[in-house]
């Protein structure tokens, strides 16, 4: 019991320390509220808009259809410029796709001589040019089949392919990206949350005080763990409620007091780990570098943008290490595909594993760090 209570009152300790300290609150609001949303929001699902400009050396009715065949909203209506102006007005970012019909082009098209079209994109613009690539190509091949055949007609397959999407039936960016970014910002803030305590403490002087007093170092690791695990846990729960699910509208298949569970096992992982950094980093500026190294890998390899079968098999045995790799995997099942208990219990058991070896290290560390200061 008086391992407990003094557990409780250091936890207390860090709420109202972490009350005192503004641009960390500001940090965690926008983490888990402008952050979701403008991830899940920030990348276009669709072309719009996109500025194009028209090379007509063939000035015949199969171009002039093409021409046509451009129009908001994917598309600014498009501006025919002769091929002089074509490099300066890609050189200063007048268009992002000038499109090159070559003379003579609808006489080889009826002689079956398959002419070329050039399309030139400003592939800087990433996300226009690797979406409307796709557009261009299929505007112009129905343009042209459709001018051959005299009539639009559907295309007879040997086989007809059903196609149903699972699990986000709109095909919509912002269901993946909204849960992501929350994931992403549950493992970041919980490192820091817990490093920076332990950091703040050193920096201050008080950790000697806290050595003074009879309190061993589980009590005082356990203390943040638990606090910065809270407050953690009750902010990402609120925006997976109000920001994903209210103002996003994405829907949750499955049990979200599941999810917190697993949310749990994750946050004694990373907590751990971030007590384990605030051990080797001297200063909060020693701690952003360490994070860039450990946050980074811990996010893009985890399974979260690139599937884990896609990886090669070293990485992928590596990162089950991870906590990460767990907590995306589960995540996805529950809120996504309305996973129970008896689907997700291994994930549910590695971060059990992972976390306890972690909290082991960190103890280990934090108790030879104190060990060294007193």
């Amino acid at each position: 019991m008086r391992i407990l209570r003094n557990v409780f009152h250091l936890g207390g300790k860090e709420l109202r320390s972490l009350g005192r300290d503004k641009l960390m609150l500001i940090l965690i609001g926008f983490s888990f509220t402008a952050q979701v949303y403008l991830t899940a929001t920030g990348l276009p699902e669709s072309l719009h808009k996109a500025p194009i400009a028209i090379v007509d050396e063939d000035r015949s009715p199969l171009s002039s259809r093409i021409v046509h065949a451009f129009y908001p909203p994917h598309f600014l209506t498009p501006e025919l410029i002769d091929q002089y102006a074509t490099d300066p007005g890609m050189d200063v970012g007048l268009y992002t796709f000038v499109l090159d019909i070559p003379p003579d082009f609808q006489r080889d098209v009826l002689a079956g001589r398959r002419p070329t079209i050039q399309l030139n994109v400003d592939a800087t613009r990433m996300s226009q040019s690797f979406i409307g690539n796709n557009y261009i190509q299929n505007i112009i091949t129905g343009e042209v089949n459709a001018f051959v055949q005299g009539h639009r007609t559907v295309p007879v397959l040997p086989a007809d392919l059903e196609v149903r999407a699972r699990f986000n039936y709109n095909l919509s960016s912002v269901w993946f990206g909204s849960v992501m970014e929350l994931i992403n910002s549950i493992t970041m803030l919980s490192i820091i949350l817990t490093s920076a305590a332990l950091i703040r403490e050193r920096e201050h002087g008080t950790i000697e005080h806290l050595l003074a007093m009879p309190l061993t170092p589980f009590e005082i690791m356990t203390a943040k763990v638990w606090a910065m695990g809270l407050v953690v846990a009750v902010v990402a729960t609120a925006s997976l409620v109000f920001v994903v699910q209210g103002l996003l509208g994405v829907p949750i298949e499955g049990s979200v007091g599941l999810f917190v569970l697993g949310m749990a096992l994750h946050l004694f992982a990373t907590t751990s780990m971030g007590i384990f950094l605030g051990t080797v980093a001297r200063s909060m500026p020693q701690m952003g570098l360490l994070m860039i190294v450990v946050l980074l890998p811990l996010q893009m390899l985890s399974g979260g943008y690139t599937p884990r079968e896609s990886m090669p098999e070293p990485v992928q045995n590596l990162m089950l290490v991870a906590p990460t790799t767990h907590f995306v995997s589960l995540a996805q099942a529950i809120l996504y595909r309305g996973a129970g208990l008896s689907i997700v219990w291994p994930q549910f058991l590695a971060l059990v594993g992972i976390g306890g070896v972690f909290f082991v290290l960190a103890l280990i560390r934090f108790r030879r760090t104190i060990g060294a200061m007193a």
